[in-house]
């Protein structure tokens, strides 16, 4: 299958394209910049256009013959969501839209996609182990953004045009290729960050019992691997991709400090009024994809992000 990966060469982007590449498939990957060029499969293909421009996307995908896209580019980080609210709709949604309509515009075929979306859409009113037929609440302008997005390629399924399937991800931590999460927002990153030297301190809300779950980007990939090859025309399915295991943020503090040999002081915040355990029910993708996460143990990822942040910076 020629598959192209949309910000295929970010974090999550990378670990997808060398997945589908060693799974024999044919990779392009789809970058608004050629920053980490060096990422790309080898023998993959690099397109340059923005999911906001649909005359450079049709430009670009002009004669690939794609066959499946894992669509990836987006905005992913809730604060900042609050603050550029029309950047997240401009490029979740309307840029899902675009590439939707190029696809139409420029294949002959009925491609597959696979869409990586965000347990947030289920809000932080929900409690528990969250499965996919459960409402979507989306609270926040990057939930409902990438909610809305979930709504174009479902509803754009159901006219034939695609075969589709939406992966709810949860925390992704872990590393691929040397590449590891850079986003300092996200308690893994910044505990690993304090470690290094990089930051004095780490910042937990409430008394860090709160439990989540992390999985590891090496099984997210795997995910959407799977759910590429298992897309029919017209049909249109959501899976949560996750463990179900809940996990502290003290404990993650913790195995941070024991596996870098370092210290992560803590400093708590006032606690927010969020539930105490939130993790996905991935009994659904287990039963349908065969998936599983045999990368996604605490130590397995916090060793592979530490070892990604290479010794400059320790």
């Amino acid at each position: 299958m020629h598959v192209l990966v949309t910000g295929g060469l970010g974090f999550v982007g990378n670990a997808v394209a060398h997945v589908l590449h060693d799974a024999g498939h044919q990779v392009s990957v789809l970058t608004h910049s050629a920053r980490y060029a060096e990422r790309l499969p080898a023998g993959g293909q690099l397109l340059h256009a923005d999911v906001r421009d649909l005359d450079a996307l049709r430009t670009a995908l002009s004669g690939q013959d794609v066959e499946g896209v894992c669509h990836l580019a987006g905005l992913a980080r809730v604060r900042d969501s609050f603050e550029h609210p029309l950047d997240y709709f401009e490029i979740n949604v309307a840029g899902t839209a675009n590439l939707l309509r190029a696809l139409a515009d420029t294949t002959q075929g009925t491609p597959a996609v696979a869409l990586a979306s965000t347990g947030a859409v289920y809000g932080s009113g929900a409690k528990g182990k969250l499965t996919e037929d459960l409402p979507a609440i989306p609270d926040t302008p990057y939930a409902a953004s990438k909610r809305a997005a979930e709504q174009v390629l479902e509803y754009h399924a159901q006219t034939g045009a695609v075969g589709a399937i939406t992966l709810r991800c949860f925390a992704i931590s872990g590393a691929s290729n040397g590449v590891g999460d850079q986003d300092d927002t996200r308690i893994i990153p910044k505990a690993l960050r304090v470690a290094a030297g990089e930051a004095p301190s780490i910042t937990i809300n409430g008394d860090g019992s709160a439990q989540r779950e992390f999985t590891h980007v090496l099984d997210v990939a795997d995910a959407c691997r799977r759910a590429l090859e298992a897309t029919r025309p017209g049909a249109h399915a959501y899976y949560n991709v996750g463990t179900g295991t809940g996990i502290s943020m003290t404990d993650v503090v913790a195995a941070v400090g024991d596996i870098t040999g370092r210290q992560v002081p803590v400093e708590h915040g006032p606690p927010r009024p969020e539930p105490q355990i939130l993790v996905a029910d991935p009994s659904a993708i287990q039963r349908d994809l065969g998936w599983s996460a045999p990368r996604s143990g605490l130590t397995t990822m916090i060793r592979d992000a530490w070892g990604a942040l290479g010794e400059h910076v320790r």
